[in-house]
């Protein structure tokens, strides 16, 4: 009888574990694990010299499974987490006290409260670490460039919102433990879903003195805003691109519309004056003048019907040539070049240029102007549009259009397609995809470019530019202040207001560039032109590069000469000579 029942038992083993011992282990299996859906961890965001520009942050939380908590431990543990989250000891209470597996106590815990709950060692007590937050440690530097998440972990503006579906994780299934009650408490993230990061071509330090140095500009000239670009010409990386007012993306709620845009590609503006060397550059590489060329300029005004286009104050400057135009900024001067270019080719141009297209930068929501009016007016062949055109009113493009464009000036006359993120990252650094430079197309030859660079330095020498000088170096530039149109300002009303942008475009070392850069306040009430806003604030921006970057001087430099700073505060608002 014995043997007869033990042969049953092992009968009954061989059958549980040998024969169906592969569906038991599947029965096991389901009841301490399950499969469900997981998304890997977002990418991160690098400036260029690694200095973090957004990161994920874990957002832990403490729960209770009051099934699993012992009896004798109940009591000591309330009081301890009473004490350690700083909470009512009823409010703890009244999450142990209830049914179920999961009880959240509380959330966003730094990381010394995670330790201590885990030192409790409290059985039924647990850290949720699965929950993520974005976190942009620099605040509100490079913050229109970065952009931010919502709520649903979702880019908005920026780069988040324009490489969204890099920086997002991968989705799958993946199986998770269970605890003796069924939840699920293993939070084991594969890696290898995580999202990709970016490292830019943006420079923590330049960004930051960008910032700083516009910021200060603004309050001192009584702007409303404004924008600096610095990019490097002969490849179109963007070394900074800064925006004043900016916000935290790390509290962005209430913020207005257009401090959460950035203006620099969304924004569109009339440039002015900084468009005359676009101008002369189109007259020098047809053959049609030279920096030589002589220009009379005898009563200051063009008549084009019944309109009179005028120099700045109505000035006649006499006899110059075409680098005196641009030294002083001489509007009938650039009218007379595009007349001997003629409006076709004029308009070809402008296409080759870009003033008709997005810049293609990766950046998201990039507008940009088609100049309608222009090419409506050389269907109607209406001559005062391109008049007023050749000195940059009528016409209208973004920042870094702008700054592409006249990058062509100092780079051997290349359109280059500017960028913003250098390296795309993966594989917990394992692979890394670098980003190349991209020339658009061949814009003006290499002597056109040579010829305009000194051109642009007479103007930074001896013309309305001097102020961006910097002792030691050669700088190449142009001043702007252009009118803002009604329609602008949302006005309903044809014509300009009294408004100003006020504008200085230089790059420098002026013979070999090493970097470009725009300066652009917006309606600065404090002076009247750009050649006492803009151009400092230019000034104090590329004396911090030279030197960060340590670049060799193009010249030898006297004690004395070092020590004679430019002082912009020695004309008031009234100055009324020149633009």
């Amino acid at each position: 009888m014995i043997f007869l029942i033990g042969g049953v038992l092992l009968y009954r083993l061989f059958y549980l574990q040998i024969s169906n011992g592969e569906r038991y282990k599947e029965i096991a299996v389901r009841q301490q694990s399950a499969v469900m859906k997981t998304q890997g961890q977002r990418g991160s965001i690098y400036f260029k010299g690694g200095e973090p520009l957004a990161l994920i942050e874990k957002d832990p939380l403490v729960f209770v499974s009051p099934e699993e908590v012992l009896p004798e431990e109940k009591e000591d543990g309330i009081k301890k987490l009473t004490e350690i989250l700083n909470m009512e000891e009823s409010q703890i209470r009244e999450k142990f006290d209830k049914d179920g597996f999961y009880q959240v106590i509380a959330r966003n815990l730094d990381s010394e409260t995670v330790e201590k709950v885990r030192a409790l060692k409290m059985k039924g007590v647990y850290i949720d670490q699965k929950k993520e937050k974005r976190y942009y440690p620099a605040e509100n530097t490079a913050s229109q460039i970065v952009g931010f998440l919502n709520e649903d972990m979702k880019g908005q503006y920026g780069l988040e919102e324009h490489y969204d579906d890099k920086l997002s994780g991968k989705v799958s299934s993946v199986e998770r433990d269970k605890n003796p009650w069924g939840f699920i408490f293993s939070f084991n993230d594969d890696t290898s879903l995580n999202g990709e990061s970016l490292t830019l071509t943006i420079d923590y330090n330049i960004q930051f003195m960008a910032e700083k140095y516009l910021k200060e500009g603004i309050e001192k000239y009584g702007a409303e805003g404004g924008d600096i670009i610095v990019m490097d010409p002969n490849t179109g990386e963007i070394i900074a691109m800064a925006q004043y007012p900016n916000f935290n993306p790390n509290n962005f709620k209430g913020e207005k519309f257009e401090n959460l845009s950035n203006n620099a590609i969304q924004r569109v503006f009339e440039p002015g004056s900084i468009f005359k060397p676009i101008t002369m550059a189109m007259g020098v590489n047809e053959g049609l003048v030279t920096p030589d060329t002589p220009f009379h300029d005898n009563v200051g005004c063009v008549a084009y019907g019944r309109y009179n286009v005028c120099n700045y104050t109505g000035k006649a400057w006499g006899e110059t040539d075409m680098t005196g135009i641009l030294k002083r900024s001489i509007n009938t001067g650039v009218m007379y070049v595009e007349e001997k270019v003629g409006n076709e080719k004029f308009l070809e141009y402008l296409k080759n240029f870009g003033f008709f297209e997005k810049t293609g930068v990766d950046l998201a929501n990039e507008t940009y102007s088609n100049n309608s009016t222009i090419k409506q007016a050389y269907d109607h062949k209406i001559q005062v549009t391109f008049a007023n055109a050749s000195f940059g009113q009528g016409l209208s493009t973004t920042p870094l259009r702008m700054t592409v464009a006249f990058a062509c000036l100092a780079n051997g006359g290349k359109l280059m397609k500017p960028y913003i993120v250098k390296e795309f990252v993966s594989g917990g650094g394992k692979n890394t995809v670098k980003k190349e430079p991209e020339v658009v197309r061949q814009v003006i030859n290499q002597s056109t470019s040579d010829d305009l660079k000194k051109m642009l330095i007479q103007v930074v020498e001896s013309g309305y530019g001097h102020l961006a000088k910097v002792p030691g170096y050669y700088i190449a530039g142009k001043t702007g202040t252009s009118q803002v149109p009604y329609a602008s300002l949302g006005i309903n009303q044809a014509g300009y207001s009294d408004h100003t942008w006020q504008t200085f475009m230089g790059f420098a070392p002026a013979n070999d560039p090493k970097f470009i850069a725009l300066v652009k306040l917006n309606n600065a009430t404090k002076v009247r032109t750009s050649e006492y806003s803009a151009v400092p604030i230019f000034h104090n921006l590329a004396k911090y590069i030279l030197d960060y970057w340590q670049i060799p001087p193009d010249y030898e430099v006297e004690e004395e000469e070092k020590k004679e700073e430019p002082k912009a505060e020695q004309v008031i608002i009234d100055k009324k000579e020149n633009i």
